[in-house]
């Protein structure tokens, strides 16, 4: 045997023993999320710390954790509802249902007031925070997808890659937020979470989260929520993951999707380029 063909079966054997194949490396490659192939922003993948339950019939469209409790806003016509939930038992406190015109969106917490976005009708509503009674209304253009707040303003998304800022008095846009990650341009921003001065974005329809810069609207880096699929029952529907809220006081982070049966609690970890 030559020298060559030597050294050609000992990679070989190398390479069976580690489990590498062409095949296989190009296949993980090409199951990655489109953004995730391409960004020089740090890939962050995740550990589960908890798992409680969440209603496998809720198309979830925003979350938010608020003092002890989570609320949610579920879309679609007929169904769309905007809920208060035990976050260990998944029981409902209280709830309002929109009018069957009305497809919920995404929804933020400010003082004591929540607002709630739906998606073509131009229309917002307000509610008292404790009682769920609608107190108001507010319009804006274009769709409603993700809505977040830093305390002080509204931050809203559409489903493009643009972020429009909002006053919450006058609901007015104070300016807008352009989304890239270096020069290619983030679209399908969904629902919307602010978290240690960042905003997190769910993109529709990918298993990932974008961290932006609120203030130059540069993706900070990508968190990689996909081996949460793995922990369903093959039979469970499963869409598009939605929904990100986040505990403060707790620094603890939540996250679930549309249909999902459950809220998962997570921390980040191999923070890699």
């Amino acid at each position: 045997m030559s020298y060559l063909s030597r050294l050609f079966l000992l990679i070989s054997v190398l390479l069976f023993c580690t489990g590498f194949s062409p095949e296989k490396s190009a296949t993980q490659q090409s199951s990655l999320p489109r953004y995730l192939k391409t960004t020089k922003a740090p890939i962050s993948t995740i550990n589960i710390v908890n798992i409680f339950p969440h209603d496998p019939e809720s198309f979830t469209q925003g979350l938010v954790y608020h003092k002890g409790y989570l609320y949610e806003s579920t879309g679609l016509n007929g169904k769309s509802l905007l809920k208060k939930i035990d976050l260990k038992s998944g029981k409902v406190i209280r709830e309002i249902k929109l009018d069957e015109e009305y497809f919920g969106e995404g929804m933020a917490i400010l003082g004591n007031k929540i607002y709630q976005l739906t998606w073509q009708n131009q229309i917002g509503f307000i509610y008292d925070l404790a009682s769920f009674r609608k107190t108001g209304n507010f319009s804006y253009q274009g769709e409603g997808w993700g809505l977040t707040t830093d305390g002080e303003t509204l931050f809203m998304s559409d489903g493009s890659s643009v972020i429009s800022c909002i006053d919450p008095v006058s609901f007015a846009v104070i300016r807008k937020i352009k989304v890239s990650d270096v020069k290619m341009p983030v679209n399908n921003l969904n629902e919307l979470e602010f978290i240690r001065g960042e905003i997190w974005a769910n993109v529709f329809m990918e298993d990932i989260i974008a961290r932006i810069s609120p203030q130059t609207g540069k993706v900070l880096g990508w968190i990689d929520l996909s081996r949460l699929r793995s922990m369903f029952p093959s039979q469970a529907e499963r869409e598009a993951l939605n929904g990100i809220a986040y505990d403060p006081d707790g620094d603890r982070i939540f996250v679930t999707g549309k249909y999902w049966p459950n809220i998962f609690e997570i921390k980040l970890q191999n923070r890699r380029k």
